[in-house]
């Protein structure tokens, strides 16, 4: 619903606007300007859906791969003793677990839509030990507040949108995601753990959390001590390494585990296709009309109040450019996703902007769709401190990522 009146707006702004130009100003340019934006953003919206088949294929093929190895199953192990103090409500050994760190690995890989069923199905599990079906429960709020936090190890989609959009290196963004997201999911929990009254001052989660931020912290102090090259080229060098020791990671274990891991990454792939195909639709409707507002003159008009009221503050505003990506990344998905295909587009791929742009889109997830997906398919009509948590966990992502992007490409 939200994603609707969004969707008008812009139409309905965009209109206004050039109606205004065309009679006060005498622009006669910005009808057709608007329309051939209509047919050259459905035309882009086609050819990144396009270029994204592969790549889904390929990350849920690998996944797939890699839940059939016993990798998850690793991985879940692994993490029972932090889940188990985030998540006290829920009993050991519950197959929710599993579900839940399924879903938080497709996010970790940056694999939005991916996530998604694999959420609803951790959400149905959590509702089966919901006393009261049509109000949130606490591991409820904390799965949500987790997954729109947007922890993200690998930014696959991402990625491939800069290497559609021309970027030299796709890759450059890879180092300040992580981090950025590190900060809106450590923000994120520490609220909600507030608001759920769970004692984080307790070994596991102060080993895990405070490991975690010594990490960060060493990357960027490192990162602090090479100059602007150095710091793109370790970062693309970090990135890269890392997805080809995950691929030929989970091949070598499908193998160990006699697993038919061509058949394995075929079943997968399959989803991968079908997920691409399903959201060519709504990456047409948001960049068309992303277009048709940019076109009318009704975006830059926004950029250039706000850009006049950090002035007037005495600030620097080389990041106003990207506060569309970031704004919208709360309520859509595709709507954030089309901002920053329109800010690389507009700015170029590499350009400061354009690299922010991709940086607010992967240091957060889609709060608001988040909610209202799970939620409703659950039948949650009161969602207790969720969407408060949500919201400051954006907050810190965003600040966050402002930051970061300064420090790497300023």
């Amino acid at each position: 619903m939200v994603l609707n009146y969004i969707w008008v707006a812009f139409f309905v702004i965009a209109f206004v606007v050039a109606v205004v130009k065309l009679v006060f100003f005498g622009d006669t340019n910005v009808f057709p300007a608007m329309m051939d934006s209509t047919f050259e953003t459905s035309k882009t919206a086609f050819e990144i859906s396009l270029g994204l088949t592969g790549v889904l294929a390929l990350w849920l093929g690998i996944m797939k791969i890699g839940e059939r190895g016993g990798v998850v199953n690793v991985f879940a192990r692994i993490l029972s003793p932090i889940f188990s103090k985030l998540f006290p409500d829920i009993p050991k050994g519950h197959p929710v677990t599993g579900s839940i760190f399924m879903n938080i690995s497709a996010n970790m890989l940056g694999l939005d839509n991916a996530a998604t069923p694999l959420g609803l199905k951790a959400m149905e599990q959590l509702q089966e030990l919901n006393q009261r079906k049509d109000t949130a429960t606490n591991p409820m709020i904390m799965f949500l507040v987790l997954n729109t936090s947007g922890l993200t190890l690998i930014p696959v989609s991402i990625l491939v949108y800069r290497a559609q959009m021309g970027a030299a290196q796709p890759t450059d963004v890879f180092i300040p995601i992580l981090l950025a997201t590190f900060f809106s999911t450590l923000a994120g929990i520490i609220v909600t753990s507030i608001y759920q009254r769970i004692n984080l001052i307790n070994r596991t989660i102060l080993l895990t959390l405070g490991g975690m931020c010594l990490a960060v912290s060493g990357i960027i102090w490192g990162f602090g001590q090479l100059d602007k090259e150095q710091m793109n080229i370790v970062s693309t060098s970090v990135a890269n390494i890392l997805l080809m020791v995950i691929i030929t990671g989970f091949i070598l274990a499908g193998i160990r585990k006699k697993v038919n891991v061509y058949d394995a990454f075929v079943e997968g792939a399959k989803d991968g296709f079908t997920t691409a195909v399903r959201i060519i639709p709504y990456l047409v409707a948001i960049l068309v009309a992303i277009g048709v507002f940019r076109a009318s003159g009704a975006m830059d008009m926004l950029i250039e109040g706000v850009k006049w009221c950090i002035e007037s503050c005495g600030g620097n505003t080389d990041f106003v450019g990207a506060l569309p990506t970031a704004l919208m990344k709360p309520l859509s998905g595709s709507g954030a996703r089309g901002m920053m295909v329109d800010a690389m587009s507009t700015y170029g791929a590499d350009s400061f902007v354009g690299r922010l742009s991709c940086i607010f889109q992967g240091s957060t997830d889609t709060t608001f769709y988040i909610l209202a997906v799970y939620f409703g398919s659950v039948g949650i009509r009161y969602t207790r401190h969720a969407v408060a948590c949500g919201l400051l966990a954006d907050l810190a992502g965003i600040i966050a990522a402002t930051a970061i992007c300064y420090m790497f490409f300023g």
